[in-house]
């Protein structure tokens, strides 16, 4: 890997002013980590680097697009330790694992617990500037689809157990008079309920609506013990 000029101070990790996509960097070696910063600093990223696989856990990462560029043999927690205490607590940031050291074994776990790339040093400058870009954009795209889960979840916590029940079985494809025979209902309560459901949940038409169930994993609930329920 061929080294650059010095790069300018890194952002401090956590702060709310950091928008930009971020790159984390753990070595155990300081050149090697230069060497990636000033690398990956090159093609207008920020970076941010670690010694040890202790100092990322103790720190606050924040919610922009972001990978982790990270070396397999550390001191203390490995970089495939690590890797399985980020699954562990829920954090999937993509994982670019580089090393002077890699066998079949090491690679294959790497892989199986979910790293986007494997390097073996030395690698290619180009190698390694595509697998981040590619690993900032998949979570980019992972961190949009969540908040758009999230936003239609919002959306759904709003609706009562009665429109929850009905949207259940309009999702299942039923028809307000099916809907209206599961749930002893009439069935202008339930065009009723479904107008305020389209409402509440900010559908343009009932294919949006159906798509957002899709999105949701709804699946038709009849109410315990018969069709008595919230109104």
């Amino acid at each position: 890997m061929s080294e650059r000029p010095k790069s300018p101070p890194e952002p401090a990790i956590g702060k709310g002013a950091v928008r930009e996509p971020l790159v984390f960097v753990i070595d155990d070696d300081l050149s090697m980590r230069r060497a990636l910063t000033n690398l990956i600093q090159s093609v207008g990223l920020e970076v941010e680097t670690f010694g040890s696989a202790a100092e990322l856990l103790k720190s606050e990462l924040p919610e922009v697009a972001s990978c982790l560029v990270l070396d397999i043999r550390l001191p203390g927690l490995s970089g495939l330790d690590l890797q399985a205490e980020l699954a562990k607590a829920n954090i999937r940031i993509p994982i670019i694992f580089i090393t002077g050291h890699g066998d079949i074994p090491m690679t294959v776990r790497a892989m199986k617990g979910g790293a986007v790339d494997f390097l073996t040093k030395p690698f290619r400058d180009q190698e390694l500037l595509d697998a981040v870009v590619s690993a900032i954009d998949k979570d980019r795209k992972r961190r949009e689809a969540d908040k758009t889960v999230a936003n239609l979840q919002a959306l759904y916590d709003t609706l009562s157990s009665r429109e929850r029940q009905v949207l259940g079985f309009v999702a299942a494809g039923l028809m307000n008079k099916q809907v209206a025979a599961e749930l002893d209902l009439a069935e202008i309560t339930v065009k009723i309920y479904r107008g305020h459901i389209m409402k509440k949940m900010q559908a343009r038409s009932l294919a949006d609506l159906i798509r957002m169930t899709e999105t949701l994993g709804i699946r038709p609930v009849k109410p315990p013990g018969g069709p008595a329920g919230q109104q």
